[in-house]
């Protein structure tokens, strides 16, 4: 489509803007992989802001949701199986004075599952950055403490909103805690980005609100307050610890980042502020990504005959992709039965070069004793000191069933998913998604059960298969990262003591 990336293309520019009739609607798409986005420079091709960075966009043609598919195959070469939607966005509203124009963009978010693309002629290229890119953040200056590096990859202008535009489809404490689709690891990597984008704009508004100056020791100020940002950092930290309780990578990894942050702070002498922050999170979503490859990657090393799984793990999926399986049996996992999505995925994968069945999960036990299964392969949302194993419902059983059949069960986790706590904290599903009649029925719908340590043979992480007494070094290793808490805390009544006894 001539001209469609954007916003929008050229229209009379004498026809009156403010009123919603003329208003040019556009579609704006952010493509994710590993974290990043793409991110598509307009060529001399098109007919606005060209040498401007934005997302896939294009003018939007009758229904924005059906028109968004079509630009990401044009502007991309991306058919609709390398990509999924996320979610939409609450379209962003704004008015160009210089082109005389009045936009609406729809923005979406969708996961891609890979970065080779074919441009089209309205973009001469391409690049896949963390989406804090978007933000004026090449204008920083160089630091000698490497600060310059928190800004991502340094892209140039960008078309107008497109931060706002992002913002509105940008992963959120909210849509953290609801989200029942993805796995631990996957909502791990969301609150990441959530801490990601929160620090970037803090660092951004730095560039925005003041001009750099080196203070008496020679560091590098900007006429902001590090301590402020930190607290509200802390503050959102806090909140993504409390959005899913019973999953504790989600909570190791924050901790990490804020951890980190920290000692990049104290090794500066600087206060820890927005730009160690948004250093600590790029890093830490690169860490946490390569771990559950390299827990994928050993236990697809540990693949062969015929494997049974449930539910939706990313790190099983790629196990599967990696290991040798001569036959792959899903169990549908009621009541959201995203198994069902997992048995069509590696069915039609090319890494899979074996049947696929789907099963009840009332069968899991017959599938176990009567086909001829070699190894059971989950995931985990959480493993528990002792070597518990917390996962989605169903799992419990069918390790049991397992054990019966004297077939080994392997639960594939990075070490991020070892909990500090002895407790588990168990979530429960809609009480709709099991019934939804009027008799007077109490509904028990868990999310999670608990496998016992005695029914796992083998949990495979990125270190390797941990026996039991390496679980409780993890264990010491993540209550270490826990500490930045109380240090802040600590911090902060200092702070006030020292703010009152100069009143």
């Amino acid at each position: 489509m001539s001209d469609s990336s954007g916003p929008g293309r050229d229209r009379d520019r004498n026809a009156p803007v403010g009123d919603e009739s003329d208003a040019t609607h556009v579609v704006t798409a952010f493509l994710c992989n590993r974290s990043d986005v793409l991110l598509l420079r307009r060529s001399d091709a098109v007919g606005t802001y060209q040498g401007q960075w934005g997302g896939v966009s294009g003018f939007a043609e009758g229904q924005p949701d059906e028109q968004v598919s079509v630009e990401i195959r044009e502007e991309t070469g991306l058919e609709s199986d390398a990509v999924s939607l996320v979610r939409s966005g609450r379209p962003v509203e704004f008015e160009d004075a210089d082109l005389e124009r009045e936009w609406v963009v729809h923005p979406y978010l969708f996961d891609c599952e890979t970065r080779e693309i074919e441009l089209s002629e309205e973009h001469d290229a391409f690049e896949w950055a963390a989406p804090t890119a978007m933000l004026d953040l090449e204008s920083w200056p160089d630091d000698e403490d490497g600060l310059e590096a928190t800004a991502g990859d340094e892209i140039g202008e960008t078309v107008p909103e497109l931060w706002t535009a992002y913002e509105r489809v940008a992963p959120t404490v909210r849509s953290i805690a609801a989200d029942d689709e993805h796995g631990a690891a996957s909502l791990s990597i969301r609150a990441l980005e959530v801490l990601r984008d929160r620090a970037g704009l803090l660092v951004a508004e730095r560039e925005t609100t003041s001009s750099p100056r080196d203070d008496e020791r020679g560091t590098r100020a900007f006429g902001t307050d590090p301590e402020e940002e930190w607290d509200e950092l802390a503050e959102l930290a806090g909140r993504l610890l409390e959005a899913r309780p019973s999953m504790a990578v989600l909570r190791n990894r924050v901790n990490r980042t804020m951890a980190d942050a920290a000692d990049v702070a104290d090794g500066d002498e600087t206060a820890v502020g927005a730009p160690h922050v948004l250093e600590s999170a790029l890093s830490n979503v690169d860490r946490a990504l390569t771990a559950d490859e390299d827990a994928a990657a050993n236990a697809g090393e540990r693949i062969d005959g015929a494997v049974t799984t449930l539910s939706r793990s990313g790190t099983v999926l790629e196990a599967l992709r990696g290991g040798d399986p001569s036959r792959v049996f899903v169990a549908e996992s009621r009541p959201a039965r995203e198994g069902i999505d997992v048995a069509e995925e590696l069915a039609t994968s090319d890494d899979i070069d074996c049947p696929v069945a789907v099963h009840t999960d009332a069968a899991a036990a017959h599938v176990l004793s009567s086909e001829g299964v070699d190894r059971v392969v989950v995931g985990a949302d959480t493993v528990l000191p002792d070597g518990a194993v917390v996962n989605k419902t169903g799992t419990r059983g069918l390790a049991i069933a397992a054990a019966r059949e004297d077939v080994p069960v392997a639960v594939v986790a990075a070490t991020d998913k070892v909990s500090t706590r002895e407790g588990v904290n168990l979530e429960s599903g809609d009480r709709s998604a099991v019934y939804d009649g009027e008799a007077a029925v109490d509904v028990v719908n868990p999310t999670f059960d608990v496998t016992p340590a005695d029914c796992v043979d083998e949990i495979v992480t990125e270190r390797g298969a941990l026996e039991t007494d390496a679980i409780g070094e993890v264990v010491e290793e993540l209550r270490r990262l826990e500490t930045w808490r109380t240090d802040s805390e600590l911090t902060a009544r200092e702070t006030t003591d020292r703010n009152l006894s100069r009143e």
